[in-house]
């Protein structure tokens, strides 16, 4: 895994896809600024085996922080190569029915199942256990991309437009003024809520916001952790409950007074603030909850015996 060097061919690609992306589905997920904030907060909560398996997984230029590289999959879906990636993003609902149901809805512009956001985290954390809890040497899974993508989508998973309506594409052709600028509603809750919030209340330093919510995640909301980490059926993760809170959120706050051509300015601001805040922190306590289950070898020392 690793940055290229760009080629004709992709300049070539790239040209195309401007083209396409007036027809497209075209999902930016979580900005830098929020994929960085997830992996951070797991960073924190993960075990001593979690903590050593992920820097040996890590790419050498991320120094041993998965934070440095959770948003490497925006950066290489536009690529040719990897374009495949892009409708693992996100995954949408039926217009209005603020609901979710798997079969109904994981599937991409051409009908293919299983490619969606929730199928892509599924399908790598599979592709993880099966490495580290399944016995199975001859693997030929990527488990740098695998772990990188799995971190990645767990953060797609908890923007509430990530599982938006299709009729508007999660949001991306809702245009919408925030305070005097033009953009959609899909790049508010990707983007815009955590810059605004970073420029006015943290003095221009991420750090500090995260360090915020994971104060949150010590006090106001220790109680909830155990509630944000259960799975039903004892499963390793539970990404259809995640998606099915996203659509909920994004109907009670995303798309609620954020009518085409609204300006959206403090009232939205700040009463959508706290909803995303604490969908980085649950991303970030769920993503560590995730690892450290498929890196807990204690557990496959036991499974052996």
């Amino acid at each position: 895994m690793g940055f290229r060097r760009m080629g004709c061919h992709d300049l070539l690609w790239i040209v195309r896809l401007f083209f396409l992306m007036q027809l497209v589905h075209v999902v930016f997920s979580w900005g830098k600024h929020g994929h960085y904030a997830v992996c951070k907060i797991a960073e924190g909560y993960l075990t001593k085996d979690a903590t050593a398996t992920v820097k040996e997984l890590l790419p050498d230029y991320a120094n041993g922080e998965l934070a440095s590289v959770c948003s490497w999959p925006d950066d290489i879906k536009w690529y040719y190569r990897w374009y495949w990636t892009s409708p693992l993003h996100y995954v949408d609902t039926p217009s209005f029915k603020c609901n979710y149901n798997y079969g109904r809805d994981c599937y991409d512009s051409s009908g293919r199942r299983n490619n969606c956001v929730t199928g892509a985290i599924f399908n790598y954390t599979k592709q993880l256990f099966s490495a580290y809890q399944g016995y199975n040497p001859n693997l030929k899974y990527n488990l740098t991309e695998a772990l990188i993508f799995l971190a990645h989508y767990m953060a797609d998973v908890h923007q509430p437009l990530h599982v938006g309506f299709t009729g508007d594409l999660g949001g991306s052709i809702l245009k919408v003024r925030w305070y005097r600028k033009k953009t959609n509603l899909h790049h508010v809750w990707d983007t815009l809520i955590i810059d605004t919030a970073v420029k006015t209340f943290y003095g221009s330093d991420l750090s500090t916001m995260v360090r915020a919510i994971q104060r949150n995640i010590t006090d106001a909301w220790s109680s909830d952790i155990s509630s944000w980490n259960y799975c039903r059926h004892h499963k390793r993760v539970c990404p259809n409950q995640y998606a099915a809170e996203s659509v909920r959120l994004a109907c009670n706050f995303a798309y609620k007074n954020a009518k085409p051509g609204s300006i959206l300015k403090d009232d939205y601001f700040l009463s959508r603030l706290p909803v995303v805040e604490k969908r980085l922190a649950q991303g970030g306590i769920r993503l560590a909850a995730v690892l450290n289950q498929l890196f807990n070898f204690e557990v496959k020392i036991g499974q052996s015996l």
